[in-house]
């Protein structure tokens, strides 16, 4: 996390730069190991987790602009949510790449939006690089889309996952129904899905 790397000691942040080099990672940056066809989940946040986001209407405008980009980028998007702060998402790429220039474009361009609506433009970064996650199996699909749909209780903003509308779930819902979601909940619960990288 970028905040605890502030709090290390000089010789730490070189040694942790050193193991980094040679792991062949980005020195800043969350590394993508994996690059080839598959599911995967991204996460992004927004800046030291400030909630940009914290209106409803932000919050609507970048859940549209963030479906509108994975369908330019050719992604199929199996599940999202966004919430204040940070969003996560599961696609299925044919090519991790496909969608590293679009989420930069999409954050790029929700950053001047909001730092000028805002007045912070040139003392706010609004995004920190987004991570992903490779999906191991079915099991880890099923897991994925039920912690993706719980992370607006998991952070308090509601009791009842649905209560918060800026999610896929409403589409499972529509589409699968309520039992289907209950059975999938039952079946793949997420778990300890996020601890130490989604707090």
């Amino acid at each position: 996390m970028p905040y605890e790397y502030r709090k290390l000691t000089p010789q730490e942040k070189d040694e942790i730069l050193n193991l980094r080099r040679e792991r062949g990672y980005p020195l800043h940056g969350p590394p993508h190991p994996f690059r080839e066809t598959g599911f995967y989940l991204i996460s992004a946040a927004n800046f030291e987790h400030l909630p940009i986001m914290s209106t409803p209407v932000r919050r609507t405008d970048f859940e549209s602009l963030l479906l509108d980009h994975m369908k330019q980028v050719n992604a199929g998007v199996l599940a999202w949510v966004v919430l204040p702060n940070h969003y996560h998402l599961l696609v299925e790429v044919e090519m991790l790449d496909q969608i590293s220039q679009g989420l930069r474009h999409l954050h790029g361009t929700s950053a001047r939006a909001w730092n000028m609506e805002d007045a912070q433009t040139g003392k706010r970064q609004v995004w920190y690089k987004f991570s992903d996650r490779m999906i191991r199996n079915e099991g880890h699909l099923y897991k994925t889309i039920n912690y993706i749909h719980v992370n607006p209780v998991k952070h308090g903003y509601v009791t009842d996952v649905y209560d918060w509308p800026w999610s896929s779930l409403w589409m499972y819902f529509d589409q699968q129904g309520k039992s289907w979601l209950q059975d999938i909940w039952k079946k793949y619960p997420p778990g300890g899905m996020g601890e130490g990288w989604d707090d």
